[in-house]
């Protein structure tokens, strides 16, 4: 039996039906804010890989950050483009995230959201963005969770034949750090998030777009949720068992600076 696989056609097919941006949910500012948090943006070069909408990238450059958005889908790139009016805020590249077209040591960011889920072989991607980052610099990688009705959905979905990007998978925060780990990236921090609004809502209100049903975006009471909620959700999210029943898990991790042999030592 062949395995399913997302591919380049998958991913085509989304953004040329996904042409305006303000129909794509955004991620809520979660890979912006957890980055800033450990660093600043101003003057930093930053590889957003797979970048979609490139919304987060487009945020970054508006922060002094010196951003390239690499995606290997055409239609991705010319909806960035559109977002950019002109201005040239934001390089944009057509790439394949396994063979960056960059030399050693060339970003102090690198970061993808919704991307490395897609792909088997994670680790050599992983290598890739190592080989591409300064020492010292960061790498966030953001995914789906593992311990989520979200996971079980999914798969129906792919064994069917239905799920828009063909494959996917999901790790657990463990996992994730580990990943990183193995690929010689020390990891930072791990921070998890469920999704506004959540899932459920998601997936009904795309069901019933072809019905010419149109739901809201973004329901009120959501939103209102969110707001009410925003201190009991961040102290649950703060715990581990928390992470583990996020919907997404990122985890940002640095490339660390090697001593030279006998550096300071006199050799």
């Amino acid at each position: 039996m062949t395995k399913r696989t997302s591919n380049k056609r998958h991913w085509d097919d989304f953004w040329v039906n996904s042409a305006q941006v303000s129909e794509v949910y955004d991620n809520d500012g979660r890979v912006s804010a957890h980055l800033s948090a450990l660093t600043t943006l101003q003057g930093k070069k930053v590889l957003e890989v797979g970048a979609g909408t490139g919304r987060d990238g487009i945020f970054m450059a508006d922060q002094g950050a010196s951003v390239v958005s690499l995606d290997y889908s055409l239609p991705s790139l010319r909806l960035i483009a559109g977002q950019l009016g002109g201005k040239d805020r934001v390089e944009l590249c057509c790439g394949d995230a396994f063979t960056l077209p960059f030399g050693d040591n060339t970003f102090d960011l690198v970061f993808h959201q919704g991307l490395l889920e897609h792909f088997r072989d994670p680790g050599r991607m992983l290598a890739e963005h190592h080989r591409v980052l300064r020492p010292g610099g960061y790498i966030l990688v953001d995914v789906p969770q593992r311990y989520h009705y979200y996971t079980v959905l999914k798969h129906m979905f792919i064994s069917m034949g239905k799920w828009f990007a063909g494959w996917e998978t999901e790790f657990s925060p463990r996992e994730l750090e580990r990943l990183l780990e193995r690929h010689s990236f020390s990891v930072v921090l791990t921070y998890g998030e469920w999704l506004n609004p959540p899932i459920w809502f998601r997936i009904l209100r795309k069901g019933l777009l072809p019905a010419g049903i149109r739901l809201p975006m973004y329901p009120r009471i959501f939103t209102w949720m969110r707001k009410r909620f925003a201190g009991w959700r961040g102290r649950i999210l703060r715990t581990r068992l928390g992470l583990n029943l996020a919907l997404v898990v990122g985890t940002i991790a640095r490339k660390e600076i090697e001593e030279r042999l006998g550096e300071g030592t006199g050799a």
